[in-house]
């Protein structure tokens, strides 16, 4: 199948898509040859990292069509054939759907379908009978009775997802036009034939209980790209696993102590509001590290004090580095209100901002950074350590990617860090992830 292989295009809309894969370029720019150096890369697949989640519509739209028309370019100049593209989002249906596929589709033009496939194995997010539930302590919930569906910027209201694809398309496509596409159509090969018989972008619902689905169907996909049909994905990561057909990650999750570079310290870095990572994070401040919050209700009260509120945290971090303890720098708990979501939006912005400085001035001879939050890794990434692009190494948890700096980096050579979703894991994960890079 390797040989009939398309490049596998994912465009991110925050950094933590790459959570079920390995050994693949992460771009942080969209330049075209940027993304000649993705396409031409020997691994199948490679992430743009957009962090649209993070903009409102408008800013995506652009962002969105600025990295499809340099990628009309360079995909042309790598003389690629065959590709698939992925808009990948999250596996709790937060985002900017229909408006990233529908601006995907407009200026790369003539697919036969785009597919909606939001299971995330890793994460408890099934799918069955086209409905997408979370499994909470085991029991399935619908994402719509869970906290994701009420977010103030991309809340919903339908877990069955042909009614999902209906709200956010404000009825422009009906439940009835929605194809489904059921346990039972995949386990029993019925997909390969009703593949071929897509046409006009239709919409397309995909149940997944595990990966074991998503196998299946990749197995069909990669066939009916063969035989000229041309698919787009909005999906969460675990179809990426079936698409690339990658194996096993170099380095085993429990040994990923070794990319450490130095014996110093490490930080963990904490932006995330969801319950999850409160959870998370009071388990870990429960261990022998130094606590450091970042006063964010004093920073949206008084803009003017952000100096004064960085000058304590990094001095902190400094104090906890010299008694050689992990500084877990974490933003204030508190849940703040704002008048409307660009209001929201833009302090969210602000808060980043503080972070990236922090992340700056943290000491260079720390030995990881766990990054916890999608788009505060996305701004890790492409601003905190001013990366254009970085190779993945792999999980350290499931749905916690491994990144490394280059040799040649400025001010944190070889640096490994850990991209670690807001939503993803139990609340003893982030200490179970800090433990095997403490712990070699």
């Amino acid at each position: 199948m390797n040989k009939t292989q398309p490049k596998i295009i994912v465009i991110d809309d925050d950094p933590t898509g790459s959570q079920t894969v390995h050994s693949c370029l992460l771009l942080m720019q969209w330049d075209v040859n940027t993304l000649m150096q993705g396409l031409q890369d020997s691994a199948p697949i490679f992430f743009i990292l957009s962090n649209t989640r993070a903009m409102n519509p408008e800013q995506a739209i652009a962002t969105i069509q600025s990295i499809c028309h340099n990628l009309k370019i360079a995909i042309a100049k790598a003389e690629i054939q065959d590709f698939l593209v992925v808009s990948r989002s999250d596996s709790t249906l937060r985002g900017h759907y229909p408006v990233e596929t529908d601006v995907i589709a407009q200026e790369l033009g003539g697919f036969d379908a785009h597919f909606l496939t939001p299971a995330f194995f890793e994460g408890g997010r099934i799918t069955v009978d086209q409905t997408h539930y979370l499994l909470i302590d085991g029991v399935k919930t619908p994402v719509a009775e869970t906290e994701f569906a009420r977010d103030s910027v991309f809340g919903y209201s339908h877990s069955y997802l042909p009614d999902y694809v209906a709200e956010k398309t404000q009825g422009k496509i009906a439940p009835e036009q929605v194809v489904r596409f059921s346990l039972s159509d995949i386990r029993t090969g019925k997909i390969r034939s009703r593949l071929l018989e897509l046409k006009h972008n239709q919409c397309v619902v995909v149940d997944g209980e595990c990966q074991a689905d998503f196998d299946l169907l990749a197995e069909a996909i990669l066939q009916a790209t063969a035989q000229g049909k041309r698919f787009l994905f909005r999906s969460a990561a675990s179809l990426l696993t079936s698409l690339a057909q990658l194996g096993k990650q170099p380095i085993a999750a429990e040994n990923m102590a070794r990319y450490r570079p130095t014996e110093r310290p490490g930080v963990v870095l904490v932006g995330s509001h969801v319950q999850k990572t409160t959870q998370q994070l009071n388990q870990l401040l429960k261990e022998q590290v130094v606590g450091i919050e970042v006063d964010v209700v004093a920073l949206r009260d008084c803009p003017q004090a952000k100096t004064e509120i960085l000058e304590s945290v990094l001095a902190a971090v400094e104090k906890a580095f010299d008694q050689d303890q992990t500084a877990v720098i974490y933003t204030s708990r508190a849940e703040l209100s704002f008048d409307d979501i660009q209001q929201r939006l833009e302090f969210g912005v602000a808060v980043s901002a503080l972070l990236m400085e922090i992340v700056q001035g943290l000491p260079p001879t720390i030995s990881f950074l766990i990054s916890k939050g999608g788009i505060t890794s996305n701004d890790v990434l492409s601003v905190g350590l001013n990366l254009t692009q970085a190779r993945l190494l792999g999980q350290i948890l499931p749905g916690c990617s491994v990144i490394r700096t280059e040799p040649t980096h400025p001010q944190f050579p070889n640096l490994p860090v850990v991209l670690f979703p807001g939503n993803v894991g139990d609340q003893h994960s982030l200490v179970a992830t800090w433990q095997r890079l403490t712990i070699s």
